[in-house]
This record gives structure tokens, C-alpha cells and sequence, in this order.
């Protein structure tokens, strides 16, 4: 069963924003997703957050303009998805802008298949080997969690700087510097962060200390949000919340996508991803751009994507996101199959027919692939409204560990279950990390029973039914006015996306034909009920093919397709409500 809700609004704050200039219907969008006044929906940069309040930001920059002064030798240790290489790019590319040493800033992406996430003992032995030597590491969306690795690099006389945004955990690092709005009395307004944006800060905080220490004017100093587009990718990639820093940071990035003058590696994933980057939109960095991308840590390494994003060299940038459309590509065929294989785990354990009586999911194969795992959890996710675990053998087959991969719902903290779970059961989990809505785990082959039967029993403490009732809410319906291309292009134009959700609008309409799309996607005609003056609608569901009765109360995002040269409204189907209240 699924309820459908209208997303509740202030219609006088509504008023408010239409009477500023915004069009009525953004007025209602914005208000419904907590836009109070008309000086929120400014976007300009110069409306960021400072510094200043982000802890241990403005000392960490002090110490940054030291090394560089030192030309002393950093190693940038990266995260092997998308954030993690945007804010390896940024940070390389923002040093180097400052004033580095080109040869003294390398960086290195472990392999998530042999050593594991974040700073371990063994990426910091591979680090100390790097020619030079180096005297600092400089994590990026990595290292609240690695006190271990910390440790390690103590020993060979490294010093480590954390940049992060992740949760701590109860031990933390002992580490040289740690910047992440997320530490223990850290003011910073926004929590929110990416990994990239992080480090994005540090280079503004550099930046304003190399000024202050005469290096250059306001006149003279690099242009460091020449970098936004890569801190809009990693930030709509790793699916942050876009409070309105975030959104700020975002719409930077996007308008020098679409004026073309971003990196060359973003120019030729959108390229080989057959999307229009002038038109460019959150909804392409997060489904079309970033995963391309993270192919490349899903199934060979990060190196390849972090070294599109830092070539200027536009043919070099177009062989490498051809060899990332490749692998992408690959990475479906695997996460299909997966898929299949877990629907099919789930049919043979009658969870498919007594879900309802389940709080969770937690799967593993000997066959699956580690890289794939967070998709085909996320897809679990969806397709069941439950928190889903997907579990692959560590290191090959032969391993007795295994990696697992986690997708939560609305209203579960997954990391605190996990957290939980460890703390009922010390040693079951050998080790943790992440957020609300998404975390990695490490057990044991001959653990998985016992853990399913742990982590089930606290999903049945901490959801209630109205959690796992799965939830639609909706803007409401549209008028017949306003189902029109340019309608399309308003939206469009806007950013929308975790905790700013895509406008999702409700209606009755009546279907008049149905097919299916190569054999997997059902296209409809329709027509709003009560408009019969109005043209005939298309409509597509993806991975539906299941028909629809000619009658029916849809949920449906509105886009403008474009086909050779003609632009027409598309209904893009979310949810039928098979027992509407309305």
C-alpha cells in the first residue's frame, strides 16, 4: 500500500515570492520546500557561507600557505566514487592555482577491492613510498575514520590533514588538522557538505591567507570558483542535501557548464552521454555524468576518472570518457544480473510475498561483484521500501570477509543501526562508516546469519508501519495551462534534488494507448480528465510494464523533449495511486 500526499505549503509565504517576480509556480514549489522569503532565492555566490565558521578551517589554511612556502611534498588521498574524485581534482587543481609546486602535489586513489575505504595502514605505507618521499597527506571526502592509518603515517614521520564530511565515530584520528562540518563543535551552519565542498572551502580559506600574506590582491588572485562545476558534480553525485548552500554551489557550477567553460573531462562526459551541456541540470549530474564517472571505482580505478578531471587536453579527455562510457556500460550488465539474482534470492525465501512483515533486507552471493553492491541495494531499496544490505566476498572468492553495501528509507539512520548493532553484539561488525541514508560494513562469511537476525531485530525496533508505508508526495495538480514546453524548460532551469525534491505533480487522466519501449518501459497517451479541448499527452514509465486501466490518478514529473528541433511536453510516470483519496 502507498500514500499519496500533497506536499504542504505556505500560500502566504507563495504570495510572497510570485509578488518578488518568481512565477506562480515556483512560488508554490519554493514555498513547499521551505523557501521563506525573496532573499533565499538569490543563488549568487557572494550569498556562500564564510569560512570563518567552519572549524579548524582558517588555522588548516594557515598551514597549507606554510607547506606551500616550504614546497614541502603533499599526496592528496582520495575516495574512489565521484565525490571523493571531484574533491581530489579540486584539490590538485586549487593548489596548483595557489602557488604549488607541480611536481610536490601527486595524489593516490586506493583500490576499494584490496585495501579497503579511507587512510588504512596500507594506503599510507603505498603513499610513504611515492617519489618524493611525502611530508603531508591530505585526505578528501575520507579519513574521520582512520585513526589506524593516522597512526601509521605517524610512524613515517608523514603528517595527515582530514578534509571529510562524514559522521565521526567514537574514536577520532589523531590527526595534524581535521576540517569537516560534521565534528564535535564545529559551528558551521551547513551540515550538509559534500566532500568536495569541503575541501572547496579549504582552497577559499587558502586563498583569502595567501592574500593576506601579500601573495597577491583581489585584483591579481586565482579564480578558484573557476573549480564549481566540479564541486556541483561531486555534490549532486553523492546525493547531498541541497540546503540553499549547496544550491548555491551547485547553480555556480551548472552556469559554467552550460556556458562552456567548464573542465574539459565534465565536456566530454557529457558527451558521451549524449546530453546537451548547455542545457545542463542537477538531474544529469546525478543519472547521466556521475555515473559514468563513478564506473571507474565501481569496477576498475578512480585513477582513470580523477585523471579525466584534470586533463585540460580536450582529445585525452574524450579517449578517457569513452573507456568510462565503456565500463559504465558494463557495470549495468553486472548490476542486472544482480538484480535478477537477488529478486530471485528473495522469491526462494518468500520475502517477496511476506515483505510486509519484514523491516529489512540484507543479501549476499559468492558470485556478486563488490562494486556493484550499492546499487543493487538501492534498488532493493526502492522497489520494497525497506533498508536494504547487499553483501559481496572481500577480496575474491576465497576471502572470509565480507564487503557490504547499505541503502536506508526515510526516517532510519542507517549508520546509527549499524552502530547499534555493533554495540549489542561487539566484533560481529569489523568495521563501519557512513551516513542517514547510505553506509558500508565488513563481516564475516560465517557471520552474515547472525547479523541479518541482529540488524533485522533492530529495524523492527526503530521502524514503525507509517515508515515502511511507502510515501509519495506530490505539488499538486497542474493547471491545463501549464502543460506546455516552456513550462518544461522552467523547471528544468531550476535546482532540484536531495532535500529539494523534483517537482512531482498528481492528476487523473485518461489513457487512451499503451506500448511498451524496448520491451521494458511502458509509453502512454493521455489526456487530463475535464480538459477534452486539450492535446493528446505522452507519457513514459520506465521499468514498468505493467498496462494501466484507461482511468487513472498518476504522479508524474513534467519535462520538455526535444526531437529534431520540435520540443513537446513528456510526462515522466512516478506512481499510479490504485486507492485514491483525492
Amino acid at each position: 500500500m502507498s500514500r499519496f500526499q500533497h506536499r504542504p505549503y505556505s500560500e502566504r509565504t507563495a504570495q510572497w515570492l510570485e509578488q518578488s517576480g518568481l512565477n506562480p509556480l515556483l512560488a508554490r514549489l519554493f514555498a513547499a520546500r521551505g523557501v521563506e522569503k525573496p532573499d533565499d532565492l538569490s543563488l549568487e555566490l557572494k550569498n556562500l557561507l564564510a569560512p570563518t565558521e567552519l572549524k579548524n578551517c582558517l588555522s588548516t589554511a594557515s598551514l597549507l600557505a606554510d607547506i606551500l612556502e616550504r614546497k614541502e611534498p603533499i599526496v592528496i588521498v582520495a575516495d574512489y566514487d565521484c565525490d571523493g574524485a571531484t574533491a581530489c581534482a579540486v584539490a590538485i587543481r586549487g593548489l596548483k592555482m595557489l602557488g604549488a609546486d607541480h611536481a610536490a602535489v601527486q595524489f593516490l586513489v586506493p583500490n576499494r577491492f584490496t585495501m579497503g575505504y579511507g587512510l588504512t595502514p596500507e594506503v599510507v605505507e603505498l603513499a610513504a613510498q611515492q617519489k618524493p618521499k611525502p611530508r603531508y597527506l591530505i585526505t578528501v571526502d575520507n579519513g574521520i575514520a582512520s585513526a589506524a592509518g593516522v597512526e601509521r603515517a605517524r610512524e613515517f614521520d608523514i603528517d595527515v590533514i582530514v578534509t571529510d564530511h562524514h559522521l565521526p565515530g567514537d574514536i577520532i584520528p589523531n590527526a595534524t588538522a581535521i576540517v569537516n562540518p560534521n565534528q564535535v563543535g564545529c559551528p558551521f551552519p551547513s551540515k550538509a557538505l559534500a566532500g568536495v565542498g569541503v575541501m572547496f572551502y579549504l582552497l577559499v580559506a587558502l586563498r583569502a591567507e595567501l592574500r593576506q600574506r601579500g601573495k597577491f590582491t583581489n585584483e591579481t588572485q586565482p579564480k578558484i570558483e573557476n573549480l564549481l562545476d566540479l564541486v556541483a558534480l561531486g555534490t549532486v553525485a553523492d546525493v547531498a542535501q541541497l540546503d540553499r548552500n549547496n544550491r548555491i554551489l551547485v547553480s555556480n557550477g551548472l552556469k559554467r557548464i552550460r556556458n562552456g567553460v567548464c573542465q574539459a573531462g565534465i565536456q566530454a562526459l557529457f558527451q558521451v552521454a549524449v546530453r546537451d551541456a548547455r542545457k545542463a541540470s542537477a538531474f544529469d549530474l546525478g543519472f547521466a555524468i556521475g555515473p559514468r564517472l563513478n564506473a571507474a571505482g565501481r569496477l576498475a580505478d578512480m585513477t582513470l576518472g580523477i585523471r579525466l578531471l584534470l586533463t585540460d587536453d580536450q582529445s585525452e579527455a574524450l579517449s578517457i570518457a569513452q573507456e568510462l562510457d565503456r565500463i559504465n556500460r558494463e557495470r549495468r550488465v553486472i548490476e542486472t544480473g544482480m538484480q535478477e539474482e537477488a529478486l530471485a534470492l528473495l522469491a526462494e525465501d518468500q520475502l517477496a510475498n511476506t515483505i510486509s512483515e519484514k523491516s529489512s533486507i540484507c543479501l549476499w552471493n559468492e558470485a556478486w561483484h563488490q562494486g556493484v553492491i550499492g546499487i543493487v541495494a538501492s534498488r532493493l531499496k526502492e522497489r520494497f521500501n525497506r533498508p536494504s544490505l547487499v553483501f559481496a566476498p572481500a577480496d575474491g572468492a576465497d576471502s572470509n570477509e565480507l564487503r557490504g553495501s547499505g541503502r536506508s528509507i526515510t526516517g532510519f539512520h542507517l549508520r546509527d543501526a549499524l552502530d547499534l548493532v555493533s554495540k549489542r553484539e561487539p566484533g560481529l561488525i569489523l568495521k563501519f562508516g557512513g551516513h542517514a541514508m547510505a553506509a558500508g560494513l565488513t563481516i564475516y562469511k560465517s557471520d552474515f546469519v547472525k547479523f541479518d537476525a541482529t540488524f533485522q531485530k533492530v529495524a523492527d525496533e526503530l521502524l514503525t508501519d507509517d515508515l515502511l508505508e511507502r510515501s509519495h508526495s506530490h505539488d499538486g495538480s497542474l493547471e491545463p495551462t501549464q502543460f506546455t514546453p516552456e513550462i518544461g524548460d522552467l523547471l528544468a532551469e531550476e535546482i532540484w534534488g536531495q532535500g529539494f525534491p523534483q517537482p512531482v505533480f498528481y492528476g487523473e487522466f485518461e489513457i487512451s494507448e499503451q506500448s511498451l519501449m524496448k520491451e521494458k518501459h511502458l509509453r502512454l497517451k493521455l489526456r487530463p480528465v475535464g480538459n477534452s479541448s486539450s492535446k493528446g499527452l505522452t507519457g513514459v514509465w520506465f521499468n514498468r510494464t505493467q498496462t494501466l486501466p484507461e482511468r487513472a490518478k498518476l504522479a508524474y514529473r513534467l519535462v520538455t523533449d526535444r526531437y529534431q528541433g520540435q520540443a513537446r511536453v513528456q510526462l515522466m510516470i512516478e506512481a499510479h495511486d490504485e486507492n485514491p483519496t483525492l
